[in-house]
């Protein structure tokens, strides 16, 4: 197997049988696994709370270990590690078959999946799977159900033709959605075993478009959790107690307009932003050629006032690749306390509650924003109304913080441009994305040397965590061939 002289770049002959590789893979065997995988609602736990009675996770753990066991990988060893009170993670190993190698491919997804949403197509269903027109539909095949499949395949592939690679190892979470605040547990337990890792390849981003190889270079952080402020203990008719009563949506509104400014969107405390990176700035104008008005013409825009779409927050497309992903962004993803419009009474609530999702800048801090956003929302309460703000997930875990990727050494760049060019027939793109990733900061944090490989099928409309969710297969296989190409230039 290690004839070949491993120092030299792959030939086009070589790169052309990855990529038959990787089709045949996925007609044959990914796909077929994938769909089995869309049709369980394997929600995280912050969506299940009792995942562990449902066995959902269970299931898609089970079915995925069993898939990568049933390929036989000369020297693969797999094993699902489970923790008391934890979600499970998937670990599997392959030796290196590159004589001189020394660092590790640390290769990484998650199982667990977002909840339902509303809005699909009347013929489709987050749980339905459809594969139509080389699309998979249906929550979590991109997002990133298939990650498990394509990194073995990868890895597949480069011994089927022969090709060395290093050492190998795969950690697959089922709390990624929740925050991934189990995985720093099954790091610390794990440690010894990752080895000396000198590559992350990770399979949860995005893409610009689906014509080229795209590296994420950057992920916000995030702080959500549920913000409710309480006036009463029980409802009242409103025409006895509007006026006299303060609306817990209007004290809701002040407490939010300490935070935002309604009229911009902009988040008004300086403490969650950070100084744009001059690097990433360039970055987001070589995109923006590249994409053009896509950045904001590819979103699923409603019908505005006067006929025409909802316009954006801004139409110059490198300010708007920096907003969704530099800039500190609120979004109100939940509500509770109201009725449904058909029950909705001359009634004064007692409550509103709000859940909070706060996009943080990459290099901001993210339980230390927490704790800020924390007090920022509950000092001082209007009326002296019960405000409350409970982060989501667990103590010492709340707030993920973001990621700016390292500097790119030279072979990555090379690789990178090579694998791109090769299965897509155009150059790596870069591009920052709005989405957050924690393990990629644990990482960066325990392996600083480690170079970084974060990549994804989630490209124009795929729309992770909405409705009509779907996977580009055919970007998937050129993605798959990708990555096993870039592994192989690995030192």
């Amino acid at each position: 197997m290690n004839a070949r002289d491993p120092n030299l770049p792959l030939q086009p002959d070589e790169a052309s049988a990855l990529g038959r590789f990787a089709d045949a893979a996925w007609d044959e065997r990914i796909l077929p696994a994938l769909t089995d995988y869309v049709a369980v609602p394997a929600k995280s736990p912050m969506f299940d709370a009792d995942w562990s009675a449902h066995g959902l996770i269970e299931r898609v753990v089970r079915d995925a270990a069993l898939w990568v066991e049933s390929r036989r990988v000369p020297g693969l060893r797999l094993e699902v590690i489970r923790l008391e009170g934890r979600t499970p993670v998937i670990f599997f190993e392959v030796p290196a078959t590159k004589a001189d190698a020394s660092d590790t491919v640390l290769l990484y997804g998650h199982l667990d999946k977002q909840p339902e949403f509303t809005g699909w197509r009347r013929d489709l269903g987050p749980w339905t799977p459809k594969y139509e027109d080389g699309l998979l539909y249906g929550r979590g095949g991109a997002d990133d159900g298939y990650a498990v499949y394509a990194a073995i395949s990868a890895i597949e592939a480069l011994q089927a033709q022969g090709l060395p690679h290093p050492r190998c190892v795969g950690l697959i979470e089922t709390c990624e959605e929740s925050g991934s605040y189990d995985l720093p547990a099954y790091l610390d337990v794990l440690r010894p075993r990752l080895g000396n890792v000198g590559l992350v390849v990770c399979l949860d981003s995005g893409a610009g478009n689906y014509d080229q190889l795209w590296l994420t270079t950057s992920l916000r952080g995030m702080v959500s959790g549920v913000l409710k402020v309480e006036v009463l203990t029980e409802g009242i008719h409103s025409g006895d107690a509007s006026g006299l009563v303060p609306s817990s949506f209007r004290v809701m509104r002040q407490v939010l307009d300490r935070l935002e400014d309604a009229e911009t969107g902009n988040l008004l405390p300086g403490f969650f932003h950070c100084e744009i990176p001059g690097s990433r700035i360039e970055q987001a104008q070589a995109t923006a050629a590249v994409l053009g008005d896509e950045v904001w013409k590819r979103m699923p825009w409603a019908c505005g006032a006067d006929g025409g779409p909802v316009l954006p927050t801004t139409t110059d497309p490198v300010e708007g690749l920096l907003r969704r992903t530099w800039r500190p962004t609120l979004s109100v993803t939940g509500v509770d306390g109201f009725p449904e419009l058909k029950n909705a009474g001359n009634v004064l609530r007692p409550h509103t509650a709000f859940k909070l999702s706060l996009r943080l800048p990459p290099l901001v801090d993210g339980h230390e924003a927490s704790v800020r956003l924390k007090a920022l929302l509950e000092d001082n309460a209007p009326y002296n109304a019960k405000v409350t703000f409970h982060p989501d997930g667990r103590a010492g875990a709340l707030g993920a913080t973001g990621w700016n990727a390292p500097e790119l050494s030279t072979w990555l760049e090379d690789a990178l441009n090579a694998a791109s060019t090769a299965h897509f027939g155009a150059p790596c793109g870069y591009i920052g994305q709005g989405g957050t990733i924690p393990l990629m900061s644990m990482l960066q944090q325990g392996f600083p040397a480690a170079q970084m490989m974060v990549c994804g099928v989630l490209g124009p409309k795929s729309n992770a965590h909405g409705p009509n969710e779907f996977l580009h297969v055919p970007y998937a296989k050129k993605l798959t061939a990708a990555v096993a190409q870039v592994i192989a230039a690995c030192p």
